[in-house]
């Protein structure tokens, strides 16, 4: 039997006979790997992105809205009917060992003025454990103290959004701004955040606090009652288990009877983030399959020159068996050839992946992200598929008649 090492050699040297064909052979190879790697990479940098943009929202997050009112016998909707209080909050928080935090949140909107300047934008009134749930940071200044919670004080905090449509590049810090009219002074700017999951510009908001909104902006003939809950349990197993018990909590708060359909609907985030990140999955499954095809339309390219190969080559081999080779040397050596023309069309596809995964978000707004296996992967497969598409040209070969290969012309 022929030495590994000597048949690699023959198979160089018939690769490098033929160089135009070789590099036009290993085309779709090269493509295919590149093609896996890159979308792989897309889905990878996409469902990145979407985790982050769901943890800015916060973690084992669950959100309870009040309940919808009916005019005219038309539902308005969740939110429309002011059921939930303050003390809901604080009560789901003492009495539910699985809630780290709860927060009372009063949404409105409205015009924001300073100067010339204006924008209309988001109203959060809230507290503290607000930003301590979505574990968002000062850029400059203070949070609210106790006695702007307690008193109602007109202070604000800014979303890098507003503050820079306001005051573009002045320190908002101290500035004196009118929210509806009201003079409020700015204590603080939060770090920027960008976009949620669901699309909204969450540096696009302005926080107040909450008895400030409930007493001064609002306006509403219910002083206590509050938007929504924001709640952040110890785990996200436990956003599932505590539903029951917040659920219980508030039927009885709320005194509602065996009868009565529940006044409140919650809401559980982090299931929707397992939804969002199994669909993000699955794209990433689907785009590598989609790319795969192209990596065996190059193997079906390599398997037809390779019989081209063996039709031209055929009294070469009848000269080789005729000296000794066996049918596994013969065979071996066109699995070779189909091997290395594979590997090289493989690496020079790994290169080309990789470039167009470091330039792609710099010409798009598309992210990626590439990892060890999503190089590894398409170029183990490559290989793969040289093995396979050139086992039957290196098999047809094995079994050519030496006698009738020598006398082929």
């Amino acid at each position: 039997m022929i030495e590994t090492k000597t048949i690699c050699k023959i198979a160089l040297r018939a690769i490098k006979a033929n160089k135009m064909r070789s590099v036009l052979t290993s085309l779709g190879i090269i493509i295919g790997v590149a093609a896996v790697i890159i979308l792989l990479s897309i889905g990878n940098g996409t469902q990145i992105s979407l985790q982050n943009e769901m943890r800015s929202m916060g973690t084992n997050l669950i959100m309870i809205r009040s309940g919808s009112s009916t005019s005219g016998g038309a539902r308005m909707g969740h939110g429309s009917q002011p059921t939930l209080k303050n003390g809901d909050a604080d009560a789901i928080q003492e009495k539910i060992s699985s809630i780290r935090l709860a927060v009372p949140v009063v949404n409105d909107s409205g015009q924001i003025v300073y100067g010339s300047a204006n924008w209309a934008t988001n109203i959060v009134g809230t507290d503290n454990r607000y930003f301590e749930i979505k574990e968002w940071e000062l850029a400059y200044g203070r949070f609210f103290t106790e006695t702007d919670l307690r008193s109602a004080n007109k202070v604000a905090i800014l979303g890098q959004t507003v503050a820079r449509e306001l005051f573009g590049d002045i320190d908002p810090l101290g500035k004196t701004i009118r929210v509806k009219g009201m003079p409020f002074i700015v204590i603080g700017t939060l770090t920027a955040r960008g976009q949620s999951g669901p699309g909204q510009d969450q540096d696009d908001m302005i926080y107040l606090p909450l008895s400030t909104v409930q007493k001064k902006i609002s306006g509403t003939q219910f002083p206590d009652m509050v938007s929504m809950l924001m709640l952040q349990a110890n785990t996200a197993e436990e956003t599932y288990t505590s539903q029951d018990e917040i659920s219980a909590l508030l039927r009885q708060r709320h005194n509602l009877g065996l009868n009565k359909e529940d006044d409140f609907t919650i809401m559980n985030f982090t299931q929707f983030m397992e939804m969002m990140q199994n669909s993000s999955q699955m794209m990433t499954i689907f785009l590598g399959f989609i790319a795969s095809i192209s990596l065996i339309v190059g193997g079906i390219g390599i398997m037809n020159i390779m019989l081209v190969s063996v039709t031209e080559r055929t009294r070469e081999i009848g000269i080789r068996m005729a000296i000794g080779a066996k049918r596994w040397d013969i065979r071996l050596q066109f699995l070779m050839e189909a091997l290395i023309l594979s590997l090289i069309g493989g690496l020079i596809g790994v290169i080309a992946g990789i470039v167009g995964v470091y330039i792609l978000p710099h010409i798009t707004s598309i992210s990626t992200a590439l990892s060890t296996f999503y190089v590894l992967l398409p170029f183990s497969f490559s290989g793969i598929v040289g093995l396979i598409f050139g086992f039957f040209p290196a098999y047809k070969a094995s079994l050519l008649n030496p006698i009738n290969a020598l006398r082929y012309e």
